[in-house]
């Protein structure tokens, strides 16, 4: 046998061990690193790798919560695709792309800490990091599902997204764009506990502890009754029919945000004369009475419906609006103009840099006006204390 087929040979053979071995090898490492996770745990039940294509397949992978009392996993995901993002390379670029099938993210909000879930407790950036070899260009999501149990606490109410659809490119900003926001996010998913659908599009910069992005972002056709209980804990009143659709703008840059938020309802009765079944207090009945009468007296009478557009302004911890507009939007769509569920596209990214400049403006006239006002306080301070010698010597 020549010398050469006995090399390839055994290039052959250390290639099928290497295959045969290292799916396990992988499948401790990935186990021990989340074995713990301070709070949470998490497993991976097998590992599939392909070392022709520089790819690898984790599947059903868990993260739960220890010594919680939610029973569901935070995270579950039967199949996850890790490989190499060709196209990049081809760039110059050694990236990678993530595929992750039918993902389940449970999360669960309460003061209680044992009955919480949110999973903020873990750095998910230094996780993914070690999980992953290479750094991720591209994330996608399928047939996903989010569920947000006791998302309004004073009323025990959830929300859930199925059929969720999540797409986020360029996240390594690979491809060098002439724009701040090269990472282009779009998303989608039924609403089925309130009914309605979501759509969610989005460009953002990704390489920052707090990202810029600019969204639109809408809710559709929300059933008006699957919100009752929390008509009745901040309104003191329930539906009998209709919709509602929300949609909105925003961008935010370095922490400062602009946009607006438009609900419009359809079709909408709050008032019945006689509510079956439901021993109805004095106080709900003339609340919805008043209620009823107030959204016929402000209803676009073509269109059928009841809408205004609140405009939002601050930062992530302060975001402000004004009652003013809000009330004139309700007018507005009443008597002049209806609005629409299309968006405005009145939010650019431009806007949020412009309140941040606007924000510095402020603080600085602020600055300023203080610094006036300490100068005057020190002048004042000057002139008491030579009165207050000049008197010294006079009784001297």
């Amino acid at each position: 046998m020549k010398r050469s087929t006995k090399i390839i040979l055994a290039i052959v053979v250390v290639l099928i061990i290497a295959r045969l071995l290292l799916p396990y090898f992988v499948l401790r490492y990935l186990n021990k690193l989340m074995a713990d996770m301070g709070s949470y745990t998490g497993h991976v039940e097998d590992v599939d790798i392909a070392l022709v294509t520089g790819s690898y397949q984790i599947k059903d992978l868990r993260i739960r919560k220890i010594n919680g009392k939610i029973k569901e996993p935070f995270l579950s995901v039967p199949k996850i695709d890790l490989s190499v993002e060709w196209k990049s390379l081809f760039k110059g670029a050694l990236v990678g792309e993530v595929e992750c099938y039918r993902p389940e993210l449970n999360f669960a909000f309460s003061n209680n800490e044992q009955a919480s879930q949110t999973g903020r407790e873990l750095d998910w950036t230094k996780l993914v990091k070690d999980i992953l070899p290479i750094q991720i260009n591209r994330f996608a999501a399928y047939d996903g599902k989010i569920d947000l149990v006791n998302l309004f606490e004073a009323t025990k109410t959830d929300l859930s997204l199925e059929k969720v659809a999540l797409d986020i490119r360029n996240i390594r900003n690979v491809e060098e764009k002439e724009t701040r926001l090269p990472s282009p996010v779009t998303a989608s998913g039924d609403v089925p506990g309130w009914g309605g659908t979501m759509k969610f599009g989005a460009g953002m910069y990704l390489l920052k502890p707090l990202p810029d992005f600019n969204y639109n972002l809408s809710f559709d056709n929300l059933q008006l009754v699957k919100l009752n209980d929390l008509a009745r804990k901040y309104g003191n009143v329930d539906f009998e029919r209709g919709t509602i659709s929300v949609v909105s703008e925003m961008a935010m840059y370095d922490g400062r945000l602009v946009g607006y938020f438009k609900p419009l309802t359809k079709n909408m009765k709050i008032f019945k004369l006689k509510e079956p079944g439901e021993d109805r207090k004095i106080g709900r009945f003339f609340t919805e009475l008043l209620a009823e009468g107030g959204a016929a007296i402000l209803k676009n009478q073509k269109r059928d419906q009841v809408a205004t557009r609140i405009p939002l302004r601050g930062t992530v911890e302060n975001t402000e609006t004004e009652v003013w507009p809000i009330i004139i939007g309700v007018l507005r769509n009443a008597y002049v103009e209806a609005f629409t569920t299309e968006f405005d596209n009145t939010v650019t990214f431009k806007d949020a840099v412009d309140n941040l400049k606007e924000d510095f403006k402020e603080k600085r006239e602020e600055k300023k006006a203080e610094r006036k006002e300490a100068r005057q306080e020190r002048k004042e301070e000057r002139k008491q204390k030579r009165r207050e010698r000049k008197e010294a010597r006079k009784k001297d």
